[in-house]
């Protein structure tokens, strides 16, 4: 099997793409930021037994692998490679059964009425569209949280590499923010939830 790898943004994070699917298309991602999250996931275990593993993020046909700050990738890389690729030519389950990536916690439409809901929805196809295929290429995602009405802020939740990525906020502020506000004037600021 080969194994594609990819620098992201993120120095600490590195996107690994098998060349099949992961959590398949039109799943959102799951995120593992510590092995204690990872029980709903063999490949995630399997990762976190690599020393100096700190994080894990699986895509729809990727897995981003976050490392400890003291470890080098050439140290790791080799081992990261073996566990996914033996890990998916052994065929075995990505998730535990019963586990569904679409249940990923996001913000709900059905705390919104009205005007607000219309505003929610555009939000979220804004997001959808056009920041998280954007920021899946850099070994990330994004998700919508919240919108809070009256204030015009919105909260995101953003994991893989743009968790921990130096350039996030730059990305948050001058990148979805300006985003959201052209299309949507409402929106006043766009804050992560950490």
């Amino acid at each position: 099997m080969f194994i594609q790898t990819e620098d992201t943004p993120n120095p600490q994070s590195m996107k690994f793409m098998p060349g099949q699917a992961v959590l398949g298309a039109g799943k959102m991602g799951l995120d593992f930021p510590a092995q204690e999250t990872a029980k709903t996931s063999p490949l995630a275990q399997a990762l976190f037994d690599v020393d100096g593993v700190n994080g894990i993020f699986l895509g729809a046909d990727f897995v981003t692998v976050t490392k400890d700050a003291t470890v080098e990738w050439d140290h790791i890389k080799p081992a990261v490679l073996g566990a996914i690729a033996d890990f998916l030519t052994a065929g075995i389950p990505i998730l535990a059964e019963g586990v569904q990536s679409d249940l990923l916690t996001a913000g709900s439409l059905d705390e919104y009425q009205g005007e607000d809901r219309d505003i929610v929805e555009q939000i979220i196809e804004l997001i959808d569209t056009r920041v998280r295929p954007a920021v899946a290429q850099d070994g990330g995602d994004i998700i919508f949280h919240k919108f809070v009405p009256g204030d015009g802020i919105v909260f995101l939740t953003m994991h893989g590499a743009c968790a921990g990525c130096p350039s996030s906020t730059l990305t948050l502020k001058s990148g979805i923010e300006n985003l959201l506000k052209h299309y949507i004037p409402e929106v006043t600021s766009v804050e992560a939830v950490m």
